[in-house]
C-alpha cells in the first residue's frame, strides 16, 4: 500500500534536512577550527560533494514520483517545486563550503597577517553558520508568521556576511600593497572567504523558497 501524501512529504523533508545538516556540520567544524586557530583541522572535515549530489538526485526523483502518484493542490505543488529547487541550493552551499575549507587551509600561513584575517574570517563564518541554521529550522515550521520572521533573520545574517567581506577585502588589499610577494596567498584567502559569503547567499535563497512554499508570491533569483 502506498504511503499517504503527507508521509511522502515528511520523508522528503527529512532527506532534505539530512543534506542541510551535512553542510551545516562542516561549517560549524570549520568555525571551531578558526576560533581555535587550528587551521590544519580543516583537512579532517568530511564533506563529499559526490555524496551530496547523489542524495540530491535521490530526493529529486522522490519528488517527481510523488507528483506523478498524487495530484497536489496549489499550495502543495508550491511546496514540491520549492523542494526541487532547495536540493540544488544545498548542493551549491556544500560546494562553496568545501571550496572555502580547501582553499583557506592551503593559503593560510604564518607568513600572513593571521590576526587581521581571523578578525574577519571568524564572524564571517559565524554569520554563514547562523544563516544556514535558521534556514534549516524553517523546514519544520508551519506558522507563516514565524516563517517570515525567520526569513528576516536570515537576511540579517546574509547582510552581515556582505559587510564583513567588504571589510576584509579592503584590509587584505592593504596587506597586499605592503607585501606583494604574498599577494597570491592573500588573493586565494580572499577568494575562499568570498565562498562563505556565497554560502550565506544560498541560505537566503533556500529561506526564500520556504517562504514561497508557505505563502506563495514570486521566487526571488
Amino acid at each position: 500500500m502506498l504511503k499517504t501524501y503527507e508521509e511522502k512529504i515528511e520523508t522528503i523533508k527529512n532527506e532534505i534536512r539530512q543534506i542541510g545538516e551535512i553542510v551545516l556540520k562542516a561549517n560549524k567544524t570549520s568555525l571551531k577550527a578558526l576560533k581555535d586557530n587550528e587551521i590544519e583541522l580543516l583537512k579532517d572535515i568530511d564533506l563529499s560533494l559526490k555524496r551530496l549530489v547523489s542524495k540530491s538526485n535521490e530526493i529529486d526523483n522522490m519528488i517527481v514520483t510523488t507528483l506523478a502518484l498524487y495530484s497536489p493542490e496549489a499550495k502543495d505543488l508550491r511546496q514540491m517545486v520549492s523542494y526541487l529547487k532547495i536540493t540544488n541550493e544545498l548542493v551549491r552551499a556544500g560546494t562553496n563550503s568545501k571550496t572555502f575549507i580547501k582553499t583557506f587551509r592551503k593559503s593560510f600561513s604564518e607568513e600572513l597577517d593571521e590576526a587581521t584575517i581571523l578578525e574577519y574570517a571568524i564572524p564571517l563564518q559565524k554569520a554563514a553558520v547562523s544563516a544556514l541554521e535558521i534556514t534549516l529550522g524553517m523546514l519544520d515550521e508551519y506558522d507563516e508568521k514565524v516563517v517570515e520572521e525567520s526569513f528576516n533573520k536570515v537576511l540579517v545574517e546574509e547582510s552581515k556576511t556582505d559587510d564583513l567581506y567588504a571589510m576584509v577585502e579592503k584590509n587584505i588589499l592593504k596587506l597586499i600593497s605592503k607585501n606583494q610577494e604574498l599577494s597570491k596567498d592573500y588573493f586565494n584567502l580572499l577568494s575562499s572567504l568570498r565562498r562563505l559569503e556565497k554560502c550565506a547567499d544560498r541560505a537566503t535563497s533556500i529561506a526564500n523558497l520556504i517562504v514561497f512554499a508557505h505563502v506563495g508570491g514570486e521566487i526571488e533569483q
